[in-house]
């Protein structure tokens, strides 16, 4: 990067060019090819040595647009190809990071490329193995695999998978399709298997503990131990960043690679004759530090705390003075110039502007042990403010006593439990029994301190959930932090906070009286439906949840609950018992306790329930819901597993239209609800049973005549809903059909006005270049 002082282009602006130039290129719908982005990039650098100095600056935006172009294009590229999707096709790959074992299967990540005969192709795979032999990382392995490119569901308030992949350079996602033929082909040496021989010490030298769990993640970022209920403590104490290895841990096993060498030296004074003192303890403590980062898996707070260390070590052993500052943004650029897509995440943001932020707010107050208590005090607020635009943008919460939380978190975990574990991990390695003088003060402390934290975690306001903020929000947000931090005794530092309250208390839209907001989620092969009135929430089923733990309930519908603005629910009706309608229900009304709750099959529910029959009718904000389906004749109550025949059919009438929610009804039950059923204008249908040759049948339509439609399916699922000739008879009546599987979550709107119009699709609402 060109820079130089008669151009203006100091390194500070160059590397703030080089940022706005990445995240320019992050909002964009596509990319140009590669071979086009690196000639631009040439043709800018020619033009800055033809023009001189004063073009160095608009060489440098074009540059840095041109390099993130480049390398995004490149992890797009990279990615499985379409027309392989849904065949087999055998394998050989190293196993890398840590196996995930689950119930029923184990997922891992390899570093695979294509047998002969197959499609020319290399790149980096999540795999799940179902009945799995123990695997190691390192591994070899020849497998057959069923692969597809990394697609994930598209909601409000959820995070994005599919740029998470571009972020981690993941290209494909599948499962082994043979695990008999599954062939092991040895093993290398790799630090993932350092990584989980320390983890299986651990454990092995603190046998059923909690804390083990903990410590695994404290030393060589090992989660997979933690529970989702251990998760939820750690984002109601704001303290997931201190869970996973931060940079400030990397900054102590630099500390304290430094402090054995001093030992040494005192040892052996003679070394200071071969090698100065002051240069050895600088490499020792980047050595350590450098080792640690290897064992967290290289992230971005270890990455950021290690380049900013080298900087400090470079510019001292040139006698140059630097600030901390300078030292930040360098490792800024080094990571974008290395790893542009690790904008993507918020790891990315949360380190470099909390860094940031804490080096403009802390200021110098004095000595002495409560000068030095106060300022981490104030550190602590400050950080759990000047955080809260990032924390609602990524996660769509916040913990308002997470300044507490970290105040007792942050010295026991850095200064004592993190100093222990480090120690241990050389004992660990030799795999001597010695390591539990270390490791067992530190669970003692973990213990307590988990238990403290779930005591706080149970506080008003430890999870707290506004609706998602938009980008002018944030911009605004992110500017009154900035101002409110302030150096003293400018005026006006107090006005910060009027910029924050679009952030705090984002404007709300809600439906008119009379009239209703419906809220299709993508919840993959099953059902998830909002529907808001005025001052009424209710929510229709609640997509599934697996055997491996993963619950849609608690990772889609809870979630776009809060991010809707619309909460509490007041409503939870699960329509039958079947896992694709009820498995995240459960999830769901832990989160809305206070809701009432009716279903189709009561007696399958794994919570209380009553009876969802027909005849039952309420009203909200002048909008009538009346439940059509099953009848509450006894005859189907009664069994157990009634299925689909008992789902529990909900009509909503607006002024200016309707709604009917199907569930997962066949063509006998579509027949019954033809004859209770009134042609209303602008009718919305929830399309039965996922667009089933076995439902929408041409008597339900004609009696309906609905407006619009939409199928809630998987994508390319294996049932092949919806089934082309369904698609078929709703075209042939003109009515338009939506897909949450191409689409995303849809969002309609029924006003008391009427004029229904198209729904607003999740996945075309934010358009950018790593989205399927």
């Amino acid at each position: 990067m060109m820079v130089g002082r008669g151009s203006g282009l100091t390194p500070p602006r160059a590397t703030l060019t080089l940022l706005a130039g990445v995240l320019a290129v992050q909002w964009l719908p596509r990319l140009w090819p590669v071979w086009l982005s690196l000639g631009l990039m040439l043709l800018a650098g020619l033009l800055a040595l033809l023009a001189g100095p004063r073009s160095w600056w608009p060489a440098c935006a074009v540059a840095s647009i041109c390099w993130a172009a480049c390398w995004g294009q490149a992890g797009m590229d990279a990615r499985w190809p379409r027309a392989w999707e849904g065949r087999d096709v055998w394998m050989r790959g190293q196993i890398i990071d840590l196996p995930q074992v689950q119930p029923g299967a184990t997922r891992f990540l390899m570093d695979v490329h294509s047998l002969r005969g197959q499609p020319p192709w290399h790149g980096r795979v999540r795999v799940s193995w179902y009945r799995a032999p123990p695997l190691q990382p390192c591994q070899h392995w020849r497998l057959q695999l069923r692969l597809r490119r990394p697609r994930g569901l598209i909601n409000p308030g959820t995070a994005d998978s599919e740029r998470s992949a571009l972020e981690h350079g993941l290209h494909a996602v599948g499962y082994v399709r043979d695990p008999g033929m599954a062939r092991r082909q040895g093993r290398s040496v790799c630090i993932d298997g350092l990584r989980a021989r320390l983890a299986e010490g651990i454990a092995g030298q603190l046998p059923g503990r909690h804390a083990a769990a903990l410590l695994r993640a404290f030393a060589v970022g090992d989660i997979r131990g933690l529970s989702e209920a251990d998760w939820s403590v750690a984002r109601a104490n704001g303290i997931p960043h201190l869970i996973a290895i931060s940079g400030f841990h990397v900054g102590m096993a630099g500390w304290l690679g430094a402090m054995l060498l001093q030992g040494l030296y005192r040892c052996f004074p003679g070394w200071g004759l071969r090698w100065p003192r002051p240069l050895a303890t600088q490499t020792a403590m980047l050595v350590f530090a450098a080792a640690y980062c290897a064992l967290a898996g290289f992230g971005i707070p270890c990455v950021r705390t290690l380049l900013m260390m080298a900087a400090a070590m470079l510019f001292r052993s040139l006698r140059r003075a630097t600030r901390p500052a300078t030292g930040l943004l360098l490792a800024l650029a080094a990571v974008l110039l290395v790893d542009p897509p690790a904008s993507l995440g918020a790891g990315f943001w949360l380190s470099f502007v909390g860094v940031g932020l804490l080096m403009y707010g802390l200021q110098e107050n004095g000595h002495g042990l409560m000068a030095q208590v106060k300022e981490m005090t104030r550190g602590q607020w400050l950080m759990t403010a000047s955080m809260l635009p990032l924390t609602l943008w990524f996660f769509g919460e916040a913990s308002w006593v997470g300044a507490v939380s970290n105040l007792l978190a942050v010295p026991l975990i850095s200064f004592v439990v993190v100093p222990l574990v480090l120690l241990s991990l050389p004992l660990l390695w030799l795999g001597t029994s010695a390591a539990l003088i270390l490791l067992w003060p530190a669970a003692l402390v973990t213990d307590g301190l988990w238990w403290l934290l779930q005591w706080l975690g149970r506080w008003p306001g430890a999870h707290w959930h506004p609706p998602v903020p938009d980008l002018a929000a944030l911009g605004l947000g992110t500017l009154g932090v900035v101002w409110l931090w302030l150096p003293r005794g400018l005026p006006l530092r107090w006005a910060g906070m009027l910029l924050l309250a679009p952030l705090l208390w984002p404007p709300v839209g809600r439906p008119a009286p009379g009239g209703f907001r419906i809220w299709a989620l993508d919840v993959g092969q099953g059902l998830a439906v909002l529907v808001e009135t005025r001052h009424h929430l209710m929510a229709y089923d609640a997509g599934a949840r697996y055997p491996s733990g993963y619950d849609l309930g608690a990772a889609v519908v809870v979630p776009a609950i809060h991010a809707s603005g619309a909460a509490p629910l007041d409503l939870l009706i699960i329509s039958h018992g079947d896992n694709d309608h009820a498995g995240g229900a459960v999830a769901v009304a832990q989160a809305f306790p206070a809701a009432r709750r009716l279903s189709g099959e009561p007696a399958r529910m794994r919570y209380a329930s009553r009876s969802c029959h027909a005849g039952q009718n309420w009203r909200w904000d002048g909008v009538m819901f009346r439940v059509l389906a099953p009848a509450d004749d006894g005859q189907l109550a009664g069994r157990v597993h009634a299925g689909n025949a008992r789902s529990c059919v909900v009509q909503i009438t607006g002024s200016g239209g309707g709604l009917l929610l199907t569930g997962d009804v066949g063509r006998a039950q579509e027949l019954a609800l033809a004859g209770a059923l009134r042609a209303q204008p602008a009718m919305l249908l929830q399309v039965p049973h996922h667009g089933s040759r076995s439902a929408s049948g041409p008597a339900l339509l004609d009696a309906l005549r609905p407006g619009l439609a939409w199928v809630s399916a998987g994508w390319r699922n294996p049932f092949g809903h919806p089934h082309p000739s369904v698609i078929a008879r709703y075209r042939q009546r003109g009515i338009q059909v939506w897909n949450t599987a191409e689409t995303g979550a849809l969002q309609f709107d029924v006003p008391p006005e009427g004029g229904l119009r198209p729904p607003l699709s999740w996945r075309q609402r934010q358009r950018r270049y790593w989205r399927e």
